[in-house]
């Protein structure tokens, strides 16, 4: 195993035991973004001397005070951040042109609080362009490929982060979902994808797609990976008016040996008729072991999908039309001429619902089956702890899919809009390979606040299956 290709748990333990330094670390990352990076295009920005000179600083701290790490437990190891994340005086462009040479003057929270946690972000990943979509097809720099097959998409719209960690070019990642943008890539690319729930992560300098849903969190290539990130970003912050209070309690995944009692819902609607057999085969397969774990596994209703699509269509592009109507060209960023296709449609889709006359009859009913759906929810709740379903219901599909498909990430992302409109946490897992040798994902979605309950679950599949630790080969 060569560096790169270690988990965030194993980076986090070889340096501490002075296995390698982070120069070490960071180089083999580079190395491999040399390597593989043209097939995979993965990173918009990349500043190689930089974060090599940052590394050196690092190891030279390490050298002083061997405890630094206690308070410091990311120190020197290389994270890529989606770019629609403000990062200092490092460009920041959320995959449109109207960005193309935008360099913030502060950092996101998130970025802030990773660098305070001593890591090294390693360079800026790929996007649909302002997160508008589910296949980086749409970002207006270029298309990232899956490092499955290359001819393949990878998802999105984090689909630069996730691939950026399949294909081992980093040591984890953070991306941001909307409704399904960390979850459908994570599925598509065989990684893990963790949506935390709503305002448990800060929003404060992501660039806001659907403010009332934009969820970051990490991608990573384990269960343990993601609850350590999840630990250091998750948090309360006055920057941000819909970050919660309630604190994320420390998770100990270790101390969990089985599910004994857990009641696991299987949402009959989630199992679609158009779902590719082999994602329903690895789900069946997989619902085995969580019952050889000790879970109790339940069919459940819940609302059909497709009313979420109708409402988070609405909702999104409404409130889509009013976030970017900042960038004007007269602060920062270029003219709105610059705008790609895709946010032109999104803008006057959602202007159109929010116009005078047709406002409640589109996004105030929207809101108000947001609100059933809610309530949907919190029904089956009561009869089990955790829902478990398919993550998507195909496995990646080939580069040019969405040309002339303008409901493509709607429809891609059907099994994860419900759960983002609810604002609930939820956990994409791969559990297979389906057609063409391309990985198959699972999720598991829990109730408001309970990632303490959803990453032990996932983490006990996780260690009695390998489809985690599967590599594609570049």
């Amino acid at each position: 195993m060569t560096l790169n290709q270690l988990t965030l748990v194993q980076a986090q333990a070889g340096l501490k035991k002075k296995k390698f330094s982070s120069e070490e670390l960071v180089n083999a990352c580079l190395k491999r973004i040399q390597k593989v990076d043209e097939k995979i295009k993965a990173f918009l920005t990349l500043e190689a001397e930089a974060v090599l000179k940052k590394a050196k600083e690092v190891d030279k701290l390490l050298a002083k005070d061997e405890k630094i790490s206690e308070t410091k437990p990311l120190l020197g190891i290389p994270l890529a951040i989606k770019d629609n994340f403000c990062t200092k005086d490092l460009k920041t462009t959320a995959g449109s042109l109207v960005l193309s040479d935008y360099k913030p003057p502060y950092d996101a929270t998130v970025v802030k609080k990773l660098k305070e946690a001593g890591a090294i972000i390693i360079g800026k990943t790929n996007l649909d362009a302002w997160a508008h979509g589910s296949s980086t097809e749409t970002s207006q720099f270029f298309t990232t490929r899956n490092p499955w097959n290359v001819n393949f998409l990878p998802g999105g719209s984090s689909g630069g982060s996730a691939a950026a960690v399949a294909a081992d070019e980093v040591i984890g990642a953070i991306g941001s979902e909307t409704a399904g943008s960390i979850r459908q890539p994570a599925a598509w690319c065989g990684i893990t994808g963790l949506k935390p729930t709503y305002g448990r992560v800060s929003r404060y300098g992501l660039i806001a797609m659907c403010s009332s849903t934009d969820s970051p969190g990490p991608l990573t290539k384990s269960v343990e990976d993601a609850c350590l990130l999840l630990q250091i970003i998750a948090g309360y912050d006055l920057k941000d008016a819909t970050s919660i209070k309630t604190s994320l309690p420390k998770i100990n995944l270790a101390k969990f040996k089985n599910l004994n009692g857990l009641k696991l819902g299987l949402p009959k609607q989630y199992f679609l008729k158009e779902l590719e057999k082999e994602i329903n085969k690895a789900l069946l397969s997989a619902i085995k072991i969580f019952e050889k774990l000790g879970a109790k596994i339940k069919w459940v209703d819940l609302l059909e999908p497709k009313y979420a699509v109708a409402v988070y269509t609405i909702i999104q592009r409404s409130e889509v039309s009013s976030n970017l109507a900042r960038f004007d060209g007269i602060r920062y960023g270029q003219d709105r001429s610059f705008f790609g296709e895709e946010a032109k449609r999104r803008i006057m889709l959602g202007t159109y619902t929010l116009s005078a006359g047709y406002y409640e009859a589109y996004y105030k009913k929207a809101q108000l089956v947001r609100t059933l759906i809610m309530k949907d929810f919190e029904r089956v709740f009561k009869e089990v702890e955790l829902l478990l379903a398919p993550a998507t219901p195909s496995v990646a599909l080939p580069l040019g899919t969405t040309k002339e498909a303008a409901m493509f990430g709607e429809l891609q992302d059907i099994l994860f809009e419900a759960s983002s409109l609810a604002g609930l946490p939820a956990i994409s897992l791969p559990c297979g390979f389906g057609r063409d040798g391309l990985p198959v994902g699972l999720q598991i979605i829990g109730p408001s606040l309970k990632e303490d309950l959803i990453l032990p679950t996932a983490y006990l599949y996780q260690q009695v299956t390998d489809w985690h630790k599967k590599k594609p080969k570049l």
